[in-house]
């Protein structure tokens, strides 16, 4: 964002070991619905307060029904129980080192546990990603409120965990697609507020009608739409000033539908890159023009741990 006196007055440059970011930023903590991308509630505010601090705001939009699928950093037994008082389920990684009570092992390897006064069941696993270049393992743990291992097996629990990372997606279009790299304009910290909820507003309109579209065609998976044709569609029809005569029909959804629908990505695969800084900040810790890039195929192995709970990992693959 602008790095404008009024906007430092609220929003602070995060410190580095080369001297902090060059503008001023915000946090952002958003609830996502896996499937469609769609936001279902967002909060943001200054970067000096934490994302634990932030997540009970978003508590407010969940209900019975619902399973919420999160990383190690709200794995806080106060947080869990929080989300458990929603009537919600909840799917969290929690961290290897941790130490916790083994009450009942269940058939299917995983075992009931306590965090705090929330009864949960530990499920843990190593999972190994085998690509061209080698293969790379490591030790998730993973804790749900769904206790009943009958209905919701381990294995499926696990596979579900990985549709997490679809929130990531979701802030690369908000930052990246739809920003371009750019910073916010804005020069307040009130203007800063506005342009943040514009840009939740543009992106959410734009998923709704990818969500749209898919939803007419029974053999299509949401993750096939394409955000970039939808974003480049609904910013065509603005610039060239299409439908804005009064006696034409105003279909900029159906417009932005029929493009995704037109333009559909292939079925995903799976695929994995190594773990890199991509730009380093000094030229001093660079890692060298030998790094190796490539995006490769591969395939997953997950074998549930049914043994004693494992200790910390020499190697993790997030």
């Amino acid at each position: 964002m602008s790095d404008a006196p009024a906007v430092r007055s609220r929003f602070t440059k995060q410190a580095g070991n080369h001297g902090g970011t060059g503008y001023p930023q915000l946090r952002l903590l958003a609830l996502v619905a896996c499937g469609t991308r769609t936001l279902i509630d967002a909060v943001f505010g200054p970067t000096t307060t934490g994302e634990t601090t932030y997540a009970p705001l978003l508590l407010r939009s969940l209900h019975p029904g619902m399973i919420l699928l999160a990383d190690r950093n709200f794995g806080a037994k106060d947080l869990l129980a929080d989300i458990a008082a929603t009537g919600a389920d909840v799917l969290v990684r929690l961290k290897i080192g941790r130490k916790l009570a083994v009450l009942r092992r269940l058939p299917d390897g995983s075992y009931l546990s306590m965090l705090g006064a929330l009864r949960v069941r530990i499920i843990e696993c190593e999972i190994t990603i085998i690509t061209p270049a080698g293969r790379r393992t490591g030790v998730y743990r993973l804790a749900t409120t769904l206790l009943d291992h009958r209905h919701y097996p381990a294995g499926e629990l696990i596979t579900l965990y990985h549709q997490r990372w679809q929130i990531e997606t979701a802030y690369l279009e908000l930052k990246s697609s739809i920003l371009g790299g750019r910073v916010l304009r804005a020069r307040t910290a009130t203007g800063v507020e506005q342009e943040v909820y514009a840009l939740l507003v543009t992106y959410q309109l734009l998923r709704t009608a990818m969500a749209d579209a898919t939803t007419t065609r029974a053999d299509i998976d949401p993750d096939r739409a394409s955000f970039s044709i939808a974003w480049q569609t609904a910013r065509d029809q603005l610039i060239q000033a299409a439908n804005v005569i009064t006696d034409t029909t105003v279909d900029l959804v159906g417009t932005i539908g029929r493009h995704v629908l037109a333009n559909l990505m292939p079925d995903r695969r799976l695929r994995a890159c190594p773990r890199i800084v991509k730009r380093a900040i000094s030229k001093y810790q660079a890692r060298g023009p030998n790094i190796d890039r490539t995006n490769y195929k591969a395939t997953v192995r997950i074998d549930i741990l049914a043994g004693e709970p494992p200790g910390p990992p020499t190697k993790v693959s997030n």
